[in-house]
């Protein structure tokens, strides 16, 4: 399919939103018509709605709750969204909220993801409480899987530290989700660094490739990130 639908999840924390973001700008800098959908009702500071006008000068289309909804943390579902999911002729990412409550918004369009054909991404930081370990890591892709409905395809390595992390801290998060990726025999051959750390890590790292983030979702007590 030229024109991928990309399901993105990940526990509170992983990073799946920032993930979500760059992957819709990745897509669009190739060419490619992209609707980014913000489907995360669980994370009330990072979410892919926050670049929404951002986006818009880029040729990005965001669908996500607006005006007095689009702070909510609620169910706000647009019938957009819909329209997204059957329009083959764009590159669509949906990222989801980041626990099983979360995966239940997909219920009422996972027809039509399997009708249409996808990709689901499990983005993973092992220096998150829930994903620290491999029984964490298989304890949550279980319950994503049993909430969504939809099977995980590939695992996104996330593990940071923010300005801490090292070549070191990364390798042994590879280490531990590499361990699940084989057992469950899930694509996982990406891991991710954020663009001002990039001098300090390698582009490759126990044979998985670097794509590097950049910084979109500011807290609320920070000054913007964009540019």
């Amino acid at each position: 399919m030229n024109n991928k639908l990309i399901v993105v999840i990940g526990a509170f924390g992983s990073g799946k939103s920032e993930y979500s973001i760059n992957l819709a700008r990745e897509y669009s800098q190739k060419g490619k018509e992209v609707t980014l959908v913000d489907l995360d009702v669980v994370n009330p500071y990072f979410r892919s709605r926050d670049v929404r006008d951002k986006f818009a000068e880029e040729g990005i289309t965001v669908i996500a709750p607006e005006g007095e909804f689009q702070h909510a943390d609620l169910p706000m579902l647009s019938p957009r969204i819909m329209g997204a999911v059957q329009n083959y002729k764009e590159t669509v990412i949906l990222d989801v909220g980041g626990d099983p409550a979360g995966c239940r918004t997909l219920a009422r369009y996972v027809a039509n993801i399997k009708k249409r054909g996808y990709e689901m991404h499990f983005v993973i930081n092992t220096k998150r409480p829930f994903t620290s370990d491999a029984a964490g890591i298989t304890e949550m892709l279980e319950m994503l899987r049993f909430s969504s409905k939809l099977d995980i395809t590939e695992f996104i390595c996330n593990t940071n530290l923010m300005e801490y992390t090292t070549t070191d801290i990364i390798k042994k998060g590879i280490k531990t989700i590499d361990e699940v990726a084989k057992k469950e025999n899930i694509k996982f051959d990406t891991f991710t660094v954020l663009d001002k750390y990039i001098d300090d890590i390698p582009k490759e790292i126990e044979g998985k490739s670097r794509m590097i983030l950049h910084y979109f979702l500011s807290k609320p007590w920070e000054t913007s990130n964009y540019k």
